[in-house]
């Protein structure tokens, strides 16, 4: 675990041969114990400003992109993107398909569908069935991943429909069993869309199977590397102006940090920082009480 606020601020102190601060009062802090806690924060501003690409700080967004607008805004806790990153593709079409904290945005088709944390979060459905309506173009084709595991070790498959209704086979009637029961079974395949929306429909019948992730996109549209004309630091802009919604473009970028506060505040940097942060800090206060003494 990274080192806490209370401690980086009571090494400083302890150093600086100053009365250390507890839990229960560093929010009452005052005088010199004040500006120590400011310097830490500080300190910790001056290694990510020295380094700017810190990868603790990476992180990688998607953002859709809609009919007619061609400009759109970087992340609020943006310090850096990365221009060569950009690259546009299919844009996802399910939404919560991961499952990673709960089954929201699924529709109950039969049974009790629920949530399993298992893995990194997944929709267990005993005996029951799910779906979720999607916009879709007529004609075109889209592709479909569904990965599925069985937790009690049954062949039976998990019935995969596509339709123009909840349960309907207009689009896609298919099944997927598992048969190594550690790894599960990945469905990969297509379907052609008939209407503008689309039901998505997952069911496990009288068996208790669990549902990794589903994923649905555009099967024509190739994902492909953007170059940037002019970089900006707010917002991007893509040319041409996108005509249809199922696009999405993906890049890097680096996040800012958030400043340090209560006393049980961990700073994302590993511990082998705290003694540049301490030391850091020491000079500031060397400085301040080099100005105090004047």
């Amino acid at each position: 675990m990274s080192t806490t606020y209370l401690t980086l601020t009571n090494r400083t102190l302890r150093e600086l041969n100053e009365i250390e601060l507890t839990s229960a009062n560093f929010a009452s802090s005052r005088g010199i114990q004040t500006a120590v806690k400011d310097f830490i924060n500080k300190s910790i501003h001056d290694i990510y400003n020295e380094t700017g690409e810190i990868p603790l700080l990476y992180a990688r967004t998607t953002q859709d992109l809609f009919v007619g607008d061609n400009e759109y805004d970087l992340p609020n806790d943006l310090r850096k993107v990365d221009m060569d990153s950009f690259s546009m593709g299919p844009k996802e079409l399910i939404t919560n398909g991961e499952f990673e904290s709960n089954i929201n945005s699924w529709t109950t088709g039969d049974g009790s569908p629920s949530h399993t944390t298992s893995g990194n979060g997944r929709l267990n459905l005993n005996d029951a069935a799910a779906y979720q309506a999607i916009s879709t173009t007529v004609n075109k084709t889209y592709k479909i991943q569904i990965r599925v595991l069985s937790p009690n070790s049954s062949s039976t498959a998990l019935i995969v429909r596509v339709g123009t209704s909840a349960g309907g086979t207009q689009n896609l009637n298919t099944t997927q069993a598992v048969t190594n029961f550690r790894e599960g079974a990945i469905l990969q395949t297509t379907f052609t869309a008939t209407a503008q929306t689309s039901f998505v429909y997952v069911e496990a019948p009288s068996v208790q199977l669990d549902v990794d992730y589903v994923r649905v996109s555009r099967n024509d549209i190739a994902t492909r590397k953007l170059v940037y004309i002019l970089p900006n630091y707010t917002s991007f802009g893509v040319s041409p102006r996108p005509n249809t919604n199922e696009f999405s473009v993906s890049y890097n970028y680096y996040q800012t940090h958030t400043d340090l506060s209560a006393h049980g505040d961990n700073m994302s940097l590993p511990d082998r920082f705290s003694t540049l942060i301490v030391d850091r800090a020491k000079y500031y206060t060397y400085m301040l009480l080099s100005l105090i003494h004047i």
